[in-house]
Parts: structure tokens; sequence; C-alpha cells
């Protein structure tokens, strides 16, 4: 597997990238590539800081006859999704990913494979390796924790990084330059536990599984229509605690705020002379569902199996109230943008519901262009909520990036792109989260812009990159380094 992928072209992003996978870097576990980058900047002899917050900032003087040229970061994040297969044994704190060449495409064995943000600082890394690229002063700016909060974006001090121009490498299809992108914001729903002894007599537990479901990018993917394990459990669990009067005593759904939840597990309890019609009714709300989702969805598996007795369900009035909730909160795209064609302006995903000892939590990612509609959406979920009695709290709000069509920087690659391969480049507002919005914060006077190769299904065990667009983004890249504008 490794030497596949070390060997396709250009070698010198590929050999990074397959350093990366072999490094576990999961979100707020980034101690190790902290160190492999910083160390890689060392090596080279170059100037090489790390930051309070984890920013590893590796700077590269200009190349002879370019050294007037406006100074140019090459921005990355760090960390990777850790999202698997349930069937798929791998741990992301210490397991390196299986990268593969499948066809024209980089995948991985059942998990993320991390091009996003990895194929990006692969590439940094390699113009700051070489000695035969003409540019003028760079750094690589690689930041840290950018997945669960932008943290890195959000640390990073004024007056630390030297450069001009932001060329953000977080953008996931070739010939679309990224101009802005939406804010965000958590809403974090914590109910207490109240929990009551399940009976010892004429009781059957049942385990139910919604698997199956694509999941992926809570931004990029958002639109897609596709199921929401969690929404699905609770659809069902509605239904047979109404007919049948089954009681909660599990539920893990979801795993990461900014992904789709695939997967859901729970246990229930139903009354033994329930047993028979329960699978009956259970099968048919099974194919209600399937057959909406057929398009979408269509390898969604929903399956319920005999399991040991809990010890402990959640009150009735707890198991209706967080039922109620989670069916009645948004979920999914709530406008579309008015001004720019096809792209949502806000949405949001519950992300993850899950029994955490004497608790139950619900995260959602709440993403808008708007910081009105941002700010109201979680206003609104947080309503909802309430009214279920759960305690709520509002983090992490990081801005937008609004479009700047007059960019210095996006006229030139934008004529650059059309003499190259002789068509325009697509301008695209991301409704993905990009740090440039929290950076430009700090750095008010960047020019800044995002591009890279074509990903997909990132977030999700399915994701790959495309190796031939790689070698687009690459080539863009130093032709774009050897025209940027003089001071």
């Amino acid at each position: 597997m490794s030497n596949e992928i070390k060997n396709l072209e250009p070698k010198a992003v590929w050999e990074n990238f397959y350093s990366l996978t072999q490094i576990p870097r999961p979100s707020n576990h980034e101690a190790r590539i902290q160190d492999f980058v910083y160390d890689f900047g060392k090596n080279l002899g170059l100037e090489t800081i790390k930051d309070e917050v984890g920013n590893i900032i590796i700077k590269k003087p200009a190349t002879p006859g370019y050294e007037d040229c406006k100074g140019i970061i090459m921005q990355g994040h760090l960390d990777m999704v850790p999202q698997k297969n349930s069937d798929k044994e791998h741990d992301f704190v210490n397991d390196p990913i299986e990268a593969y060449v499948d066809g024209e495409w980089v995948t991985a064995n059942g998990t993320t494979l991390g091009a996003d943000n990895g194929i990006g600082v692969a590439a940094a890394m390699a113009v700051l390796a070489a000695d035969d690229i003409e540019h003028g002063p760079v750094e690589g700016l690689f930041t840290a924790t950018e997945e669960t909060g932008m943290d890195g974006a959000e640390g990073l001090k004024a007056g630390v990084i030297d450069g001009d121009i932001l060329l953000n490498t977080d953008t996931e299809d070739e010939g679309t330059f990224s101009v802005g992108c939406a804010g965000g914001v958590d809403v974090i729903a914590s109910f207490k536990a109240k929990n009551e002894k399940t009976k010892k007599k004429g009781i059957v537990a049942f385990k139910m599984s919604i698997t199956g479901l694509k999941g992926g990018h809570s931004g990029l993917d958002i639109n897609l229509g596709r199921g929401n394990a969690n929404k699905i459990f609770f659809r069902i669990l509605k239904v047979l605690n109404k007919e049948f009067k089954v009681s909660l005593a599990d539920i893990q759904g979801g795993s990461l705020r900014n992904a789709i939840p695939r997967e859901a597990f729970g246990v229930l309890t139903v009354r033994s002379k329930y047993v028979a019609d329960l699978g009956k009714r259970f099968g048919e709300l099974v194919a209600e569902i399937k057959a909406e989702f057929v398009h979408a969805e269509p390898n969604l598996s929903i399956d319920i199996e005999e399991t040991e007795n809990p010890k402990t369900v959640l009150k009735k009035g707890l198991q209706k109230d967080l039922t109620d909730t989670v069916l009645a909160a948004p979920n999914g795209v709530v406008r579309m943008s008015d001004t720019m064609e096809n792209t949502v302006e806000t949405s949001t995903n519950m992300a993850v519901v899950k029994l955490k000892g004497k608790k139950i939590e619900i995260s959602c990612l709440v993403r808008s262009f708007s910081e009105t509609a941002k700010n109201d959406l979680a206003s609104r979920l947080e309503s909802v909520f309430r009214l279920g009695g759960a305690k709520v709290s509002i983090q992490g709000s990081y801005p937008g990036w609004i479009p700047n069509m007059d960019s210095l920087i996006l006229e030139v690659m934008k004529k650059l792109y059309a003499e190259k391969y002789g068509k325009e480049a697509e301008l695209l507002a991301m409704h993905a989260g990009l740090e440039c919005g929290i950076l430009g914060a700090t750095y008010p006077n960047w020019d800044m812009i995002s591009f890279g190769p074509t990903i997909r299904f990132p977030h999700s065990p399915d994701e790959k990159v495309n190796i031939e667009t790689v070698q687009k983004f690459w080539d863009f890249l130093l032709l774009t380094l050897k025209n940027i504008p003089k001071k």
C-alpha cells in the first residue's frame, strides 16, 4: 500500500502525505504531528516556531530575484476527523491510517483518510523543502485542532506572521476558488439522566442499530438529503413507545459535531407479551423509512436484536421529553442563499445524542453566512431544548469570511487558471467553515483565497482524494507562487 502512494506524482507531495497518514492525528491528539512538522522545518534549517496553542509556523526566504514579491502564507490544518465503520477495528490515537490506491483515487480502509487537510499540508511541506521552485517569501502556517473548534486559528497571535497573502488549501473541488465561508456556533443541550430499575420479570431487551448511512461533512453535504441516524432512531422510538410502551435504557448516536451522524445504537425494553407484535411493527417502520431514503441512502440498515436486560431505564417523563425534543429540533438546511445560487445560507446538524454517565447530551452545529441568522437559529434550538427541560449552552461561535470580489490574488489566480487550463475557475462561498474568517479577524489586511484538489466524502469513512487533481493542484500552486505580485 505504502509504495503505491509514495510512487504517485507529484512524488514530493505524496511522500509527505504518506508520512502524515502514519502519524495518528485526530483532533485534540496532535502532539506527535506537531512535533513531526516542527522537526521537519528545523531539519531544513528554516526558522520554525511552535506557538502556545500548537500552531507550527515555518518561514522560508524568497528565491533569488523574487525578494520584492508579496509574502505568501500557505495554510492548512494538522488534525483530521476520526470516523470509522462500526465493523472496523481502529484506534485513531495510536494506529496509522491504512491508505491505498483505488483506481483514480486514494482512500482508506474503513476509516477517514485525512486528505482533509493532509493534502494541503503535504503540498506546503513540499514547497518548503524544495530547492528548485521559484517563489517570494513563503511561510507555512499549520494550524491546530481545526475540526473541533478552530482552536489554532483562534489562538494565533498578531505579529507572528509576516506575509500578505493567505493561500488556504482546504477547498475540496479542483478548479474552484473559495472566496468566502459560513460562520458557525455549537448548541449543546444536557438532560439529567433520571432512571428507574428495570422490572425483573416479563421484560425483554433489544438493541436497535441504525447503520449504513453515508454521513459526511455537515457543511458540504448538508444539502444532499442524507439520513440523520439520531432523527431516525427517535422517530422509530416514538412509534414503538406509543404502541408498545417501550423504555429506553441507552442511546449512543453520532460521534462528531461536524459530521452528519451515520450510526446510532440504543437499548430498549418491552413487556414480553408485546414482542411478536413489536417485531411486526418494527418491520413496517423499517420498510417505510427505507422507501423514503431509497435513493439518498441505499445502504441504510435498521435492525433490532435481543440483548441482555439493562439494570435501569430512563423514567417515562424524561424519555418523552427527550424524544419530543430530538424530533422537534430543526435539522438540515434551514434557508438557501438569496444571492449565491445553489448555496446553503443557514443549516444545523443534530450531530450527537449520547447517554454519558448521569446525563444525556445533544450536540448541534449551526452554520450560516449571516451572523444574525446563525444566532437566531441557535436561539431557536435553545428554545426547543429548554421547553423539553434541558440545560443549554451556546458556545464556540466563529465568524464567517465575507467575500472580497476586488481581491488582488483572486484576479491573479483567475487569470492564471484561465490561461493554463482554457476555462474559468468556479468561484464559491463555502457553507463549510474555513479558518479564513478567524485568521482574517487577527490579520485584517490579508488578501485571502482557498483552493485544493478534489476530495469526496470528507468526515466519513468513504473519504477519498482524486489523484489527477492533486497533480493539477500542485502545478497550479507552483504557477501561483511564481506570479505573486510585487509589494
